[in-house]
């Protein structure tokens, strides 16, 4: 017989059995929001739910923001076996409609502040039968005068049982749905929160990656509700340092999490050097961080941040820097309870200082992508699985990151398609041809860089501009597949038989 293990019922529903219901689970907009009162936010969504048709291993879109709902949400879903499907709510219509229509979702909840993108998610999603808008919750939970009949007891899930869904995107740039279990919570809260964080009730977690990413998922949900700990939300995207020093100067946070692009933006911001005097720990993810940033974090507030490396196959982090084990420029060594390797192109073993492929081993791994089969096989290869990453690796174990092993960009924690840049660039009728690289900025963060071919005889009067094209790709890409320079050029590196040559734009 199989274990019953409900993830909700884990990080939610233990605390107020051992009798710890009044700790404060959730600091939002200046309110507080105790264990209690999120289980019953958490059974009312249940409820809702279950109204709606939804059952067990239904598929539930979430087009949210960063919120006390999105949690109800999630862990709803979870607590009635459903399973929850996380987008970036900042997409485009037409994105996320992708998104839902891949997963098959029956109902979509989206935060108020997104229906802009509705209609054009729904006109690509015709499996969705309901959409849950947060302006109208009550008609989804119910109020005093109408309430939703009860029914949230959880469904007896076991710990392999499906549990949620993450979006990635791979070396085509189209998305694809990472599949984890209900135990890969629990997972990673013994892995990273516990090895890494020492995370315990006393701490206040805030992170400024959001939750429909995993690196955010696991700040603001996993670690601090596995042990009883609060968590700070923030809705408005994108943030901003002025946003984000208020905020830790308001709730006081002792575990912050970022990631090194806006690191970047909080050491050239002018902030107060005490803005993170509360701080006992920072962590950053999603790319790797320049030894410059980290130097000047650490100068600046007196902070010191532990770099490290995640991925959404993996769920959380599996290698980073920890409070006793710094080297700036880095990302660390493995956590605990994951094996890392550097391989060649053989698959063998890289000696120390040679460049190699990155694979990882550990129990939180998803079990494939939905419906990829084949992406699946070459990715979850039996216990290992291939991070794309080229790293090397010193003889103090420490993990040096090299670059992508294709040509897909890392913008923000987030992959970005060269081809699906150059396709938007294309479409201008003043551009015959385009190229998209990555090129570190001066803090060192990659950044989207396009050359670009004009339609007729190049000269210095050619009638589009840079600046016209950032323009035409503003309402077209999402914020961060943006281009951030755009030359115009007369021709573009190419081999013989037509193809770019990226790696002569990057010198």
């Amino acid at each position: 017989m199989h274990e019953e293990f409900n993830a909700t019922d884990w990080l939610v529903d233990r605390h107020v059995r051992e009798g710890h219901g009044e700790r404060v689970a959730i600091r939002f907009e200046g309110k507080s929001v105790t264990y209690t009162q999120l289980l019953g936010e958490i059974k009312l969504v249940a409820s809702g739910l279950r109204a709606l048709g939804v059952g067990p291993e239904d598929r539930v879109a979430m087009v949210m923001l960063d919120s006390v709902r999105f949690v109800a949400t999630f862990l709803g879903a979870m607590r009635i076996g459903a399973i929850p499907v996380l987008a970036n709510p900042l997409l485009p219509g037409r994105d996320l409609a992708a998104i839902v229509a891949d997963a098959r979702a029956k109902l979509v909840v989206i935060s108020a502040e997104r229906l802009g993108s509705l209609d054009d998610l729904l006109a690509d999603a015709p499996e969705v039968q309901h959409v849950v808008q947060t302006d109208q919750w009550n008609r989804f939970v119910g109020d005093k005068d109408n309430p939703i009949p009860p029914n949230s007891d959880a469904y007896n899930t076991w710990a392999e049982s499906p549990g949620f869904w993450l979006c990635t995107s791979g070396t085509t740039g189209q998305p694809k749905l990472a599949m984890h279990r209900h135990v890969d919570l629990r997972i990673t809260s013994e892995t990273f929160g516990a090895n890494v964080l020492g995370i315990t009730a006393d701490d206040r977690c805030y992170s400024v990656g959001p939750m429909f990413h995993a690196y955010g998922l696991g700040n603001s949900i996993t670690f601090p509700f596995a042990v009883g700990a609060s968590v700070v939300l923030v809705a408005t995207r994108p943030p901003t340092p002025t946003l984000v020093a208020d905020t830790i100067q308001a709730e006081q946070p002792t575990i912050f999490f970022c990631i090194p692009t806006f690191y970047a933006a909080l050491v050239n911001s002018g902030l107060p050097s005490d803005t993170f005097s509360s701080v006992r720990l920072a962590c950053s993810a999603a790319e790797s961080l320049p030894a410059e940033t980290f130097n000047r974090f650490q100068d600046l507030f007196g902070v010191t941040i532990l770099d490290g490396i995640g991925s959404t196959e993996m769920l959380h982090v599996y290698l980073s820097n920890t409070p006793s084990a710094v080297r700036a420029g880095t990302s660390g060594i493995p956590v605990p309870g994951y094996d890392i390797r550097v391989v060649d192109d053989e698959g063998h073993d890289c000696p120390i200082g040679e460049p190699g492929k990155l694979q990882v081993r550990g129990g939180s791994a998803a079990v494939g992508y939905w419906c990829r089969s084949d992406t699946t096989r070459d990715t979850f290869c039996g216990h290992w699985t291939l991070t794309g990453d080229l790293y090397v690796v010193d003889n103090d174990g420490y993990h040096t990151y090299l670059g992508r092993a294709d040509d897909m960009l890392r913008i923000g924690g987030e992959w970005v398609s060269p081809a699906e840049v150059e396709s938007v660039l294309i479409s201008h009728p003043e551009v015959l041809e385009a190229a998209v690289i990555g090129i570190p900025d001066d803090n060192g963060i990659l950044r989207p860089v396009a050359h670009v071919i004009p339609v007729g005889e190049y000269s210095e009067l050619t009638a589009v501009t840079g600046e016209t094209l950032i323009a035409y790709c503003h309402d077209r890409l999402a914020g961060y597949k943006r281009p951030r320079q755009i030359h115009i050029v007369s021709d573009l590196p190419k081999t013989a038989t037509g193809k770019i040559q990226r790696f002569r734009l990057r010198t």
